[in-house]
């Protein structure tokens, strides 16, 4: 029961970050166009089935939450998280990048664009350090392994 109240108050941020903070910069969320709603649209639907993926790897392999005042309790290096260590982050850009193509918001394209600057700082000041002290080598090899960002050839260990 806990588990479950833990995982729905998760959920706070991506609600601010993806309906909240856009219907505060677009109130009337205006379709421009059916061609740039469609492809808003299925944007989106890629951005939010990176999401689900990874939330469900933090429920199941992780213990924990995609909240940082809830976290997993043991690393997860699997699926999406062997290619990129934030690819929930990516989801969460991608999301916003088809809700700015979606209504033609330069307005919800910048706070796209803000959001992934205070998660590059968040990443580099508190969760990485936090990381290597929780997890210590096992994240220090997976850190060098696995880009931040940008998924590419995976760095083998010798």
């Amino acid at each position: 029961m806990i588990f479950a109240v833990k995982q729905l108050i998760s959920f706070i941020l991506p609600l601010i970050v993806l309906i909240l903070v856009p219907l505060a910069l677009e109130p009337e969320f205006l379709v421009a166009s059916l061609p740039a709603l469609i492809t808003g649209l299925l944007v989106m639907l890629a951005g939010l089935t990176v999401i689900a993926l990874t939330i469900f790897r933090f429920i199941i392999i992780g213990k924990g939450t995609l909240a940082p005042w809830f976290p997993t309790g043991k690393l997860v290096v699997t699926g999406l998280y062997k290619y990129v260590r934030n690819p929930m982050i990516i989801g969460v850009l991608i999301v916003l990048l088809g809700e700015s193509i979606a209504v033609l918001s330069i307005k919800i394209l910048i706070w796209m664009l803000l959001f992934f600057l205070i998660n590059h700082l968040f990443f580099l000041l508190y969760e990485e350090p936090n990381l290597e002290k929780r997890f210590g080598d096992e994240y220090r090899s997976y850190k060098k392994r696995v880009p931040r960002w940008i998924p590419g050839k995976l760095k083998t260990e010798r």
